[in-house]
């Protein structure tokens, strides 16, 4: 469950009377999601998303975010869309929170990913990728290479209660990413959190990218490691080729890859894989039993981890 604020009737009418969306009908607590309150809202015009953004989402973070959803969709990629007050201000104040209501989108994400999938969201991708070129605000990507050490610090004194050895194997991997990681590489915009539960599909086409609350400026190809690692690997955590195949074929199709960017994925996936890895593993081992949020088994990342740490080149991946 997803809703760790709660807003009063009164509260919310009022909130809702700041814009021409109509009266609010229906108001329910969506279960999905981790980082923010997100309600599913009910007026006379239409559905909408109400989003109350918590202490994990810095707020001085939020400008770039609506910004960015609002110059993508205003470029054509299928992303919700910040609604307007009668002011001409998306983002408000609700229940002591920072908010803003954005636009429904119709589709659902696939709980059983299939290679059409992976190919509709890497033609998306790279549609998102160059829409961003023209994009007059960055923000720096606070999970990179650099936050790594800290959070595996944090980590550290537990993390061998989940697998013996943990740390050490970390720490070594670490070292490597920390001494090799690239630079130069072409970049802009970037999601930064393309999960399957991020990207809506009516039967096998897509029809949207939500969640925009860790885009960030870097490299495209990070972007590609991070669905790489997030689509292509089955539960058991196999990795399979095919899947990877459409996703890098489609991406390529729409924005082709340079040399640097093909050398550089498997480093970058082994990277992406610790960015998950070490955030999963803190959430593991400091939230409490009570708390609203399922924890999610930081090993899933460790065995994706291994698997990119054996790749010798692109073709692993299925590409030429």
């Amino acid at each position: 469950m997803a809703v760790y604020t709660e807003v009063s009737d009164d509260d919310l009418n009022a909130f809702a009377a700041e814009y021409d969306i109509g009266e609010v009908v229906s108001c329910k607590g969506i279960a999905e999601g981790i980082e923010n309150t997100n309600y599913l809202l009910g007026t006379e015009s239409a559905s909408y998303i109400l989003t109350l953004y918590e202490k994990r989402v810095k707020e001085q973070d939020l400008p770039f975010f609506l910004a960015l959803m609002e110059h993508l969709a205003a470029s054509g990629i299928p992303c919700p869309i910040p609604v307007k007050g009668r002011d001409g201000v998306a983002l408000r104040r609700l229940s002591g929170r920072p908010a803003a209501i954005i636009t429904f989108l119709k589709g659902m994400w696939p709980r059983r990913v299939t290679p059409a999938h992976c190919a509709g969201l890497g033609r998306a991708m790279a549609r998102m990728h160059m829409a961003g070129a023209d994009f007059a605000l960055a923000r720096p990507n606070d999970l990179s290479v650099q936050s790594w050490r800290p959070l595996l610090e944090a980590s550290a004194p537990r993390a061998d209660e989940v697998r013996g050895g943990l740390v050490g194997e970390l720490v070594h991997e670490l070292d490597e990413l920390e001494a090799r990681w690239p630079s130069g590489l072409p970049g802009g915009v970037i999601h930064a959190d393309l999960f399957p539960d991020n990207v809506f599909f009516r039967g096998e086409t897509l029809t949207g990218l939500i969640d925009f609350y860790f885009a960030c400026t870097d490299f495209f190809a990070y972007d590609v490691a991070v669905c790489l690692n997030a689509w292509c690997f089955e539960p058991d955590h196999s990795f399979n080729i095919t899947k990877a195949r459409r996703l890098l074929s489609a991406y390529r199709a729409e924005r082709d890859f340079s040399l640097e960017e093909l050398q550089a994925l498997p480093l970058l996936a082994r990277g992406s894989a610790m960015r998950f890895l070490l955030t999963r593993l803190y959430d593991w081992l400091n939230t409490p039993p009570d708390a609203f949020v399922t924890r999610k088994d930081p090993l899933e990342y460790l065995a994706k981890l291994r698997f990119h740490q054996a790749v010798a080149g692109p073709g692993d991946y299925g590409l030429d």
